[in-house]
């Protein structure tokens, strides 16, 4: 059995077997986490509470706030002249970007319209809508650096979709354990109408992530504030493996029995788990470049996954199959269908999202370069 092999099977009971085993551990009906299509909801969510929310808030802005700062400074002192200077060099949109957008139009107007005579395909335009952007988005960073992810390496892109279903399917089972999430409107479909569409939906998720984050990092403000930025030197990294592979694995163990304690780390325990796990495996693990300084990647894959969440929550706003919320302790100060608090769980998530990205591009390296998570060029 390779390494690699290894590593997955791993992988797998980690994060599938774990919250499983968690849960019979504590004598409940593992039926109700299996259930297809989900229906029953099983988990009481705790009320809003002012010193949770309090505390959530401190944590984020401890986490957030040097970068906040950071890119706000860089952004006032140096990247206004640089932009100025390069604004007559950028290409223009291409044509299909410009169609891309008017399809987008379309598609917004029908997700949040009820015509009658688009009744029977009105739960079915998330997925033109999302397509339409990540052609947009696309269109975007070929007018800024003449090239994407869609001209340049349009079957890399491809293969990004059945990925990202099977990627998001795995967030959906964790779900189950804590369920700060279900669908409504969706009560019609057949268990195999529930599945297929439902995959096509998921589909998008990754192409929309990895191509904003391709945009992002065109962007000079990014480039100069973030490399270089502040070095984390790792002393004793297997040590330090273990204490994340530990924490991890109890964290998954004990989401379904605590959920409403614990329901945080549906985004961030597979981030950690898969770190430890690169570590120690002996491989360079996923944004190993934040140990030097160089945070571009990190800082690009999170704000992607926050740009496309803003546009997740608000064209879900009015859709008629759409989801809604039930997060615990932070209900409240709502933006769109999202508590305020929950954007935060966008920025792990981009950073997931650029994990998942990395396995695929793994398989498809050519003179050792990664194709989805290049080495940015360092800034003029």
């Amino acid at each position: 059995m390779t390494r690699t092999l290894q590593k997955f099977l791993f992988l797998g009971f980690m994060l599938l077997g774990l919250p499983l085993l968690g849960v019979l551990a504590a004598g409940k009906d593992a039926a109700i986490y299996l259930e297809f299509p989900p229906s029953t909801q099983h988990v009481e969510h705790a009320p809003f509470s002012w010193t949770a929310f309090t505390v959530y808030s401190i944590l984020i802005m401890v986490f957030t706030l040097p970068f906040i700062v950071r890119l706000v400074r860089v952004k006032m002192k140096v990247i206004p002249a640089l932009e100025k200077g390069q604004s007559s060099s950028r290409l223009r949109l291409p044509w299909w970007g410009w169609l891309a957008v008017a399809c987008g139009i379309v598609s917004w107007t029908l997700a949040w319209s009820r015509f009658s005579w688009f009744q029977p395909l009105q739960p079915f335009t998330f997925l033109p809508l999302w397509l339409s952007f990540i052609v947009v988005v696309n269109a975007l960073t070929q007018r800024r650096k003449g090239s994407c992810l869609l001209t340049e390496q349009p079957l890399k892109l491809l293969i990004l979709f059945p990925f990202s279903a099977l990627f998001w399917w795995f967030f959906e089972y964790l779900n189950r354990f804590v369920q700060n999430w279900h669908y409504v409107n969706v009560q019609d479909f057949t268990p195999l109408e529930y599945g297929l569409h439902a995959t096509l939906a998921f589909s998008t998720v990754l192409p929309s992530v990895l191509s904003v984050r391709e945009w992002f990092l065109t962007f000079p403000a990014i480039q100069k504030a973030f490399a270089p930025f502040v070095s984390i030197p790792l002393w004793k990294p297997k040590i330090h493996a273990w204490l994340l592979l530990i924490g991890s694995g109890l964290g998954l163990f004990f989401m379904g029995i605590y959920p409403n304690h614990l329901f945080a780390l549906l985004w961030v325990a597979p981030l950690t788990l898969l770190i430890s796990t690169q570590i120690l495996f002996g491989e360079k693990p996923l944004f190993g470049s934040i140990f030097h300084g160089d945070w571009r990647l990190f800082v690009a894959s999170a704000l992607a996954a926050l740009f496309c969440g803003w546009f997740w929550e608000m064209w879900n706003m009015h859709s008629e199959a759409r989801w809604v919320y039930t997060i615990p302790h932070v209900e409240r100060f709502r933006i769109f269908e999202m508590p305020l608090l929950g954007y935060a769980g966008y920025l792990p998530f981009g950073l997931q999202c650029a994990a998942a990205g990395d396995l695929v591009s793994s398989h498809f390296r050519q003179n050792n370069t990664n194709l989805f998570d290049p080495a940015p060029k360092p800034f003029p």
